[in-house]
């Protein structure tokens, strides 16, 4: 069964399922307060304060006044009046880029994020990407693409694996409003479930990445069933909700990864266009830039791995994001 590869098996720096960083194990550090937390959520309550005079559903627009469109919970299209006049609405809007600028000084970033589209009323259509597909390729098995099929001017942020746990990551992505979504893997993430508990509670939503992040077209059917269909079940029985996006480890994935995936509720693979690194952007088409639907891949790591931390690789790939116009969307909302 011919395997379709997109990296070799030296993903992870040669890291071994179960291996140690350094001899050190990670743990969940205590958050530190930067200035400017005083002004963020005073814009923050003030957006919230705009939405409650402007409409009787004073809990949702609360709730919204801290969402920008494409985050989760967000209202795609309101009902005439639900959240208020055009005017007041504008004004929310106003308000909660604000306060992304606020955030976006207080996390040292170039440039204020540029606030995502409303999300599409219906979703388009994927397809596999010409040149990924498998022996038996058809319209039965979950698609596999690198890029959203979407004229908006928006780009997808996906991070892999879970190994660096850092508390700083989720309060940076939090504040600024910038949403990801996260495919773990069981051995990495086991030890800290509390930690993507807390991500996935401020809007993150989390994908397959196997138990082990071991080479699946190098596996027997039922090892591969293991890999994929055991993580569905433990991400379920953590975090209340069976995965629908799939990626495998590496990239590398032959026929019967995509029928076993298919087969424990797997509808569509996500893989990636460029990836992020907190010193550089690698990238697979030869114009290295960015194009509307770009999926970019990113890791959980952090300085003992790169040259850097998380929050500086949000720096980082946020500033490529920025300068040439784009802003990131919620992939859940286009696929």
């Amino acid at each position: 069964m011919q395997p379709v590869r997109q990296k070799d098996k030296l993903a992870m720096n040669g890291r071994e399922p179960g291996a140690v960083t350094g001899g050190r194990q990670r743990v969940r550090g205590r958050l530190r307060r930067r200035p400017g937390y005083a002004v963020l959520a005073a814009l923050l309550v003030a957006a919230a304060a705009s939405g409650c005079a402007a409409g009787d559903d004073s809990g949702a627009a609360a709730r919204d006044a801290k969402l920008q469109a494409g985050q989760p919970g967000a209202q795609a299209e309101p009902a005439a009046g639900a959240l208020g006049t055009r005017a007041a609405q504008a004004e929310r809007a106003r308000l909660a880029q604000a306060a992304r600028a606020v955030a976006a000084k207080k996390w040292d970033l170039a440039a204020t994020p540029l606030a995502a589209p409303v999300p599409p009323a219906k979703k388009p259509r994927l397809t596999t990407r010409k040149g990924f597909e498998v022996e038996g390729q058809d319209d039965s098995l979950p698609p596999v693409f690198t890029r959203v099929p979407t004229t908006d001017k928006v780009v997808f942020l996906t991070m892999d694996d879970g190994d660096d746990k850092d508390p700083e990551l989720l309060k940076m992505m939090s504040e600024l409003n910038i949403p990801y979504s996260a495919f773990l893997t069981d051995y990495l993430v086991r030890d800290d479930y509390t930690y993507f508990k807390d991500a996935q509670s401020r809007g993150t939503v989390l994908g397959n990445h196997t138990l082990n992040h071991r080479y699946l077209p190098g596996l027997s059917h039922d090892e591969q069933k293991r890999e994929i269909c055991d993580q569905q079940d433990i991400l379920e029985e953590q975090f209340g909700k069976r995965p629908r996006l799939f990626r495998p480890p590496y990239g590398n994935y032959n026929t019967d990864t995509l029928k076993i995936a298919k087969s424990c509720g797997i509808t569509a693979v996500p893989l990636w266009e460029a990836e992020a690194f907190p010193d550089h952007m690698e990238w697979r088409e030869e114009d290295q830039k960015l194009h509307p639907g770009d999926i970019i891949l990113t890791h959980f790591r952090g300085k003992a791995d790169w040259k850097g931390s998380m929050p500086d690789l949000i720096r980082s790939v946020m500033k490529v994001i920025t300068d040439q116009g784009y802003s990131v969307a919620r992939l859940e909302d286009y696929v």
